[in-house]
């Protein structure tokens, strides 16, 4: 595999602060929240469309057939985890919702273990576990044992598996596909997934107020051309694991931004646990790179 020309941990910090304005806009907006994942992707794909059609349409014909029905099925889950965490906000606060769809390691773990057999060290599952106890920490004062918090938090629970999935059956594809072709192809998918579930749900279109415009073409163009595709690329360079390692600060990034515009505030708990998750974080990103540079040197021993 040839070496990046940008450092995929530096994507990655670019990323993770993108993806945090993402619960911000959706609490922000008006509009149902398969409305609001609508447009979201919708855009996104208007917004790709140029460079897609001058220069990446060619590549259509050498995406497989198993490549097709991954991507259809990574197209799939990111939608519906769009859903259900959009809803999720809307009963739960910024800081819960986002602390849990960001647990994604406790399943990328388990499936890149189960369908890619990564080997992981005690340390990196060491270190995970800490990253995950400060995501509990950060929410720890902002749980509230009432059904309807309850419900916005199994919501986001259930949001977090979802986007574990997408990401796992992307990395498959992201492989051997250029990253501008799989991502207009996935959120291609996922806008038509989720024209489908607003028409069933006899969700409205339009119209809505010139703000919601404004919040649709934002997070069209931060969380997920900023976001969501920066995490894309970096799946060519590293691991699904290793990416929902880092997408575990949006809780930091959304706290933050929640504090200042919904006067959400913020606990000793979630300082301290906000310290927690990036001690946790630099310690498994450090012992990743030490594990596969032993590889390497392995390789060229054996070879």
């Amino acid at each position: 595999m040839n070496t990046p020309k940008i450092n995929p941990y530096f994507v990655l910090v670019i990323g993770v602060i993108s993806i945090s304005t993402s619960a911000i806009f959706v609490k922000l907006t008006s509009a149902p929240s398969g409305i609001t994942a609508f447009y979201r992707l919708l855009f996104t794909v208007l917004f790709m469309l140029p460079l897609f059609t001058y220069k990446y349409m060619s590549e259509l014909k050498l995406i497989s057939k198993k490549d097709w029905f991954f991507s259809i099925i990574s197209g799939v889950f990111l939608a519906f985890h769009f859903i259900l965490w959009f809803e999720s906000l809307r009963f739960t606060s910024v800081a819960s919702s986002t602390v849990l769809v960001t647990l994604q390691p406790l399943f990328a773990f388990i499936g890149s273990y189960l369908f890619f057999k990564e080997v992981f060290s005690g340390k990196a599952l060491l270190s995970c576990v800490l990253a995950i106890g400060g995501s509990v920490m950060i929410s720890w004062g902002d749980f509230y044992v009432s059904g309807t918090a309850l419900y916005g938090d199994l919501l986001a629970l259930i949001a977090c598996v979802l986007v574990t999935v997408y990401f796992l059956f992307g990395q498959t594809v992201r492989k051997r596909i250029s990253l501008i072709t799989y991502t207009f192809v996935v959120y291609s998918i996922s806008t038509m997934t989720l024209f489908i579930y607003a028409l069933t749900k006899g969700e409205l279109f339009f119209p809505y107020e010139s703000r919601d415009w404004l919040y649709f073409i934002l997070l069209a163009v931060f969380p997920t051309l900023l976001g969501h595709s920066l995490f894309n690329w970096s799946l060519k360079w590293l691991s699904t694991s290793t990416i929902s390692m880092a997408i575990l600060l949006e809780p930091v990034g959304a706290g933050i931004l929640a504090y200042f515009l919904f006067q959400e505030t913020i606990s000793w708990t979630q300082a301290f646990g906000s310290i927690i998750i990036i001690a946790g974080i630099m310690f498994f990103l450090l012992d990743e790179k030490k594990v596969k540079k032993k590889m390497k040197i392995g390789l060229k021993k054996s070879g």
